[in-house]
């Protein structure tokens, strides 16, 4: 298969275990892989380096930060962002194949859908769209604050058939201890925006995050899978304004 004008582009710490996956999906259509690592101290970087891949070694600056550096260091027509735990499908390819050489817009959103404790969820974290393949000359960039962060362009857009496969947590330790971290994180950019500690909000948006994941987005039909979720939901959310009103207390605003 004729390679396409497509870079990939990725950052990293320590995904020996999921990189090689990743990077085996696209390394046929791929003219470029560029790979931002902010110090891996396993075999990510010898792994990416196997795949052809041109790697940099760069501090940690942040999600956003890190992946417009890996952006800025793409030289192909088209940028297919993707992070270390994400696999193109099948489909998915095929429609990138499709999107590159019979071009229709600008940018093009792909649905996710995580494997989550070794299984395929089709109701819960649904729909997951994201712009991810962008045109190099549609000014493509990375906006938001300390997570959360999100690709924006200049021009049109579009969705495209087929999912990225998302790998996205090792274990249920993994899991909550990525929902504590984030939590945290939320809620510092929350303070950062001014936003301030309503008590109310410790009870009404953690119980309104369980009815919309397990309820609403039907999770229960995901089994036990959906109820983890739900309750992994409820939990950040929870956090999240606790973190917030214990920052602004610190401050002698709480």
């Amino acid at each position: 298969m004729d390679k396409l004008p497509l870079s990939v582009a990725l950052i990293s710490f320590n995904e020996e275990e999921n990189i090689g996956r990743t990077l085996d999906a696209v390394q046929d259509i791929a003219s470029e892989i560029i790979l931002v690592d902010s110090g891996s101290t396993d075999k990510t970087v010898e792994i990416a380096r196997s795949y052809g891949a041109k790697v940099f070694i760069e501090e940690w600056k942040g999600f956003r930060d890190q992946k417009n550096s890996a952006l800025e260091k793409c030289t192909q027509e088209w940028i297919l962002f993707l992070d270390c735990d994400e696999v193109a499908s099948k489909e998915l390819k095929k429609s990138i194949i499709n999107a590159v050489k019979n071009p229709f817009a600008d940018g093009y959103m792909i649905n996710r859908k995580t494997v989550y404790l070794g299984k395929l969820l089709n109701h819960a974290w649904q729909p997951d769209w994201n712009l991810r393949l962008v045109k190099k000359s549609s000014n493509p960039r990375w906006e938001g604050g300390e997570i959360h962060e999100f690709l924006v362009i200049d021009g049109k857009v579009k969705k495209i058939e087929g999912n990225l496969l998302h790998y996205s947590y090792k274990d249920i330790k993994d899991h909550f201890t990525k929902v504590v971290n984030y939590s945290y994180l939320s809620a510092v950019d929350l303070n950062k925006k001014g936003k301030r500690f309503k008590f109310y909000k410790l009870f009404f948006n953690p119980f309104a995050s369980f009815v919309r994941e397990y309820f609403l987005k039907k999770g229960f039909l995901d089994g036990i899978r959906g109820f983890i979720i739900a309750v992994s939901a409820t939990v950040y959310s929870f956090l999240k304004y606790i973190y917030l009103w214990e920052m602004q207390k610190k401050d002698g605003e709480g």
